[in-house]
């Protein structure tokens, strides 16, 4: 199959994909902990643990990456297995309906939904030309951002009447997982270049070997600790009634919930995605970064400062403004950054201080909002998020740097 040939095949099972990913990322950001926080009562250590599900799966991303590399499977292939063994998760907690089960079934789904990122950003780095990569990816974005905003908006509504029937919803989640590791399987991948030794976290070599690598990684743990301490306070601080938070004086419904956390946002997001991947193919990466880090930092200071719903909606756009650029750069820089056959190795470190924060975030926000303020808890936030964007700005003329040649990028440029 030759490179054309193989971009194509990618694009159509990625578009593919993004049905399936739009609606299981409402799992992680919304319905979720919703069913945790209204239907089981969940204690914040749990529901902590249902909002870092995905953060573990990251942290355990380099050990599967290596897994992978000495076994010598195909990386979509061990990808779509992972989205099968989360699709069997969902449905036994779909079937057996006890506590236990759920948070730790919802953060064991989260984390295999997680550990296939770095394996598909190294199809995306094999198979998508560099001057397209941005784009082509952003195009499936939409989709999956469409199909989030419906799904928040259709399943919002029927858990709203209904909250008894989110088994139910848990069916249809795994259903999504299916089609996933379906689409995933389908694209073309080769193994991983096999490098010397066997632990399963050799690639945080790179850390110390790559100067600009590690402090960009010092960029993303403040910044990206910041955002990940108020992403599930969004859904505490509006479900929850001893945040105050009302319309007409009566708490918010599950709908409204959705809407403002969801619909929203991924409205937004939908707006700007092919927007930021435009300029991911052309910007500097670093004016990139700070941008969309200033932008978080001012929808999570307007989000948890605002009691009026008019507020919130405000926030909510500007978070999905941001998101949308998120994404891309989220998910894409180290193609940027890092040699060709070594993408899944630098994507698995960065998920892995992904998911570090991610796992410490969540409890960490949980545990000051028993003595803090949320609006307090959010400044907080936002001043690590300007220390994140401070550490880029000596870096900014290394924001053009071309990722290094070799013979898989000579030949996917022919």
């Amino acid at each position: 199959m030759n490179p054309a040939e193989r971009c194509l095949r990618t694009y159509q099972c990625e578009r593919m994909r993004a049905v399936a990913s739009g609606v299981l990322e409402t799992a992680g950001t919304t319905f979720l902990l919703l069913i945790a926080v209204r239907w089981f009562e969940a204690a914040g250590w749990a529901k902590a643990l249902v909002a870092g599900g995905g953060s573990l799966g990251f942290l355990l991303s380099p050990w599967w990456v290596s897994r992978v590399e000495q076994a010598g499977w195909r990386v979509s292939r061990a990808a779509a297995a992972l989205a099968f063994t989360g699709s069997a998760v969902l449905l036994l907690m779909a079937v057996v309906r006890t506590p236990g089960l759920y948070v730790v079934g919802a953060a064991v789904s989260g984390a295999c939904l997680a550990m296939t990122v770095p394996l598909m950003t190294q199809v995306f780095q094999d198979n998508y030309p560099e001057q397209q990569r941005g784009r082509l990816f952003s195009r499936t974005v939409m989709i999956r951002i469409a199909v989030a905003a419906l799904f928040s908006e259709l399943a919002g509504r029927a858990l709203s009447s209904r909250m008894e029937t989110y088994p139910w919803l848990l069916v249809v989640l795994a259903g999504a997982f299916l089609l996933a590791g379906w689409s995933m399987r389908q694209c073309p991948s080769r193994p991983l270049t096999r490098t010397e030794g066997a632990h399963p976290f050799k690639a945080m070599r790179f850390v110390r070997q790559d100067a600009l690598f590690r402090r960009t990684l010092w960029m993303w743990m403040f910044m990206g600790f910041g955002n990940l301490m108020m992403v599930p306070l969004r859904v505490e601080y509006l479900a929850n009634p001893r945040h105050g938070v009302t319309a007409g004086g009566e708490p918010l419904n599950v709908a409204v919930v959705a809407l403002l956390t969801g619909v929203i946002p991924n409205v937004a997001r939908l707006v700007m995605s092919p927007v930021w991947g435009w300029l991911f193919d052309r910007a500097n990466f670093f004016v990139l970064r700070i941008a969309l880090n200033l932008g978080f930092a001012a929808g999570i200071g307007t989000f948890f400062t605002s009691h009026s719903v008019l507020g919130l909606v405000v926030a909510a756009v500007l978070f999905g403004i941001s998101s949308a650029g998120g994404d891309v750069a989220w998910s894409l820089w180290v193609t940027k950054f890092a040699p060709p056959e070594r993408v899944a190795d630098y994507m698995s470190v960065h998920t892995f201080f992904t998911g570090l924060r991610g796992v410490l975030a969540p409890m960490v926000a949980f545990s000051l909002i028993e003595y803090y303020t949320v609006e307090q808890v959010a400044i907080l936030s936002v001043a690590l998020i300007l220390v994140g964007t401070a550490i880029l700005l000596p870096e900014l003329p290394q924001g053009r740097r071309g990722r290094p040649t070799g013979p898989w990028v000579e030949e996917l440029s022919e």
